[in-house]
Parts: structure tokens; sequence; C-alpha cells
């Protein structure tokens, strides 16, 4: 098709006054939303709740509240469950690294069925959760992670062998940190065995998924990266995921699994993300057990 050259001049006064106001707009909107983005990714990231709304004497389980310091001098609340009254350790405790929600208090649900299990468990809050003090953060809350093993190691005198890390959700990507970290020194730090729970491969595999139409790796001022992370973990590794997962897909459990070392086991629950071990709970139960009498 050829245009003459009157209408070849219209169709750019037609452009010019209709479609580039267009364009100008949706870049500026694009534009917009990517500094929104890298400007408020922390209030994304990190949903914490300072509201501690009960306990786990709620439940009636015996608990010692903690009060434990950083290397950077920020104090955390943390609450050490014994798996019996008279029985410190059990067959062996729970390093409980929780979500980007709510705080400890919202996962005293956890505690009957490890100590069901036989399990001891420790409950902290990170930095900025709960009664935790300061403000959250990726390197601020590894420091946390690393300050309560280094009590239970220090102050508790349990074995690092006796030690199982559980991270649920973005805590995944807290314990395969603690993993990693704790097990560089010739594996006599090494704890007994990861558990990675309804866990992402990485904070930004995530967000790509979410926001496909932004350059997430470019925005992004965070990193919670499991994936690269297993690889260099020696340890047993469990992997507990719904395939009806709504927040984190379960294609990212999947991937995880294949990454990971040798003893490792993929566990299959249904429900959504914050319920599915209580939906599937003889499932969970089960394949807990079955890790820690393998460990």
């Amino acid at each position: 098709m050829h245009f003459s050259k009157p209408q070849k001049t219209e169709i750019i006064k037609i452009f010019q006054k209709f479609l580039l106001p267009i364009i100008r707009i949706l870049g500026l909107a694009y534009i917009g939303l990517a500094i929104v983005l890298y400007i408020g990714q922390s209030n994304l990231v990190f949903m914490p709740s300072r509201d501690v709304f009960e306990t786990p004497e709620a439940l009636g389980i015996k608990f010692e509240d903690v009060q434990i310091t950083t290397k950077d001098n920020v104090s955390l609340n943390a609450w050490f469950v014994p798996s019996k009254d008279n029985d410190l350790i059990g067959k062996g405790i729970i390093l409980f690294c929780h979500g980007n929600g709510g705080n400890i208090s919202n996962r005293i649900s956890y505690l009957p069925i490890f100590k069901e299990l036989g399990l001891s468990t420790m409950l902290f809050d990170y930095r900025g959760y709960g009664k935790s003090g300061g403000s959250p953060s990726e390197e601020g809350i590894y420091a946390d992670v690393e300050a309560v093993w280094q009590y239970l190691i220090q102050e508790k005198q349990i074995s690092p062998q006796k030690i199982i890390i559980y991270g649920e959700s973005l805590g995944g990507a807290i314990a395969s940190y603690i993993a990693q970290k704790t097990s560089q020194q010739n594996g006599k730090n090494n704890a007994g065995g990861l558990i990675l729970a309804s866990t992402f491969t990485s904070i930004n595999d995530r967000a790509s998924e979410l926001y496909p139409f932004l350059p997430i790796r470019l925005l992004s001022r965070f990193s919670f990266n499991s994936i690269d992370r297993l690889p260099h973990i020696k340890i047993p590794v469990l992997i507990i995921h719904s395939i009806d997962d709504e927040i984190i897909p379960f294609h990212h459990a999947e991937r995880n699994f294949q990454v990971a070392n040798q003893p490792k086991k993929l566990v299959k629950l249904r429900g959504d993300h914050n319920s599915g071990f209580l939906d599937s709970l003889e499932i969970y139960r089960n394949g807990l057990n079955e890790f820690i009498q393998s460990i």
C-alpha cells in the first residue's frame, strides 16, 4: 500500500496528536511502577507484626522465653520449647526460621506436631518482628539466625548434629544460609538436616514470575536464594510443599529438589500455602518422622 505525501503527513499528525501522548503516558507509568517497586520492595518482602497474641501456653506447652543478642547488638526474642519436661533435646531440636509475615506467635500450631515426634523447638523472631528489636533486612536476618545458632551451640551446649534447620516460606532461604555457612569447616559444625517447607528457589525467581514485564533482577535489592546454596549443602535435605500452593508454586520445590545433594526427599502436600501442613497433617507428620528417623 502506497500513501501520497499529503496522506503521510496526515498520518504523522494523527500519530503525534493521539498515539504519542498515549505512549508517553504508558512509558511514564512503567517507569513510575518500577520506581515504586524499587523504593517500596522492603514492604513487599517483610510483613512483620509486633503483636504477639499468644504463646505456647495457649496449647498447654511449657517454654522458656529467651533473649539473644546478635553481633550487631540487636536483641532477639525466642522461645525454647523442650520435647518433654525432663528431656531438653529429645531426638533433636528444630531451629525454626519462619516466613515473612506475622511473628512466632503465628507458628505455635507446629509445636504439638514436633513434640509428638520427640523434637524440641527453637522459635525465634527476626529483627523487626514480634518483640525483637531493630528493623528487618536480608543481611540483618542472616545475622539473626547466626546468633540463634550460636546460642544453641554455646549456651545450650547442643551438638550441631542434633539441630534440624527448618525454613518456612521466606525462612527457607534463611535456613539454607545457615545450613551452608555452618558446614564450611570440614563438616565439624554440620547440622543434622535441613527442611525446606513451602519455599521458593530465590525471591527474584518468584518476583520475576509475578512481574514478568519488569527487569526484576536489576531492580531487586534482595537475594534470599536457596537454589544456589543447595548444591553446596552436604547434609540430608527434606523438601515439603503443597501442589496447591497459591503463593509459591510447586515447581519451585521441584527445582530445589533437583539441585539438592543426596540424601534428599520430597513430600507432596495438598492445601494452601499457609495451612497445607494441617490440611495434609498425616502426610506431613509421616514425612517428618521418616526424615528424622533416617538421620
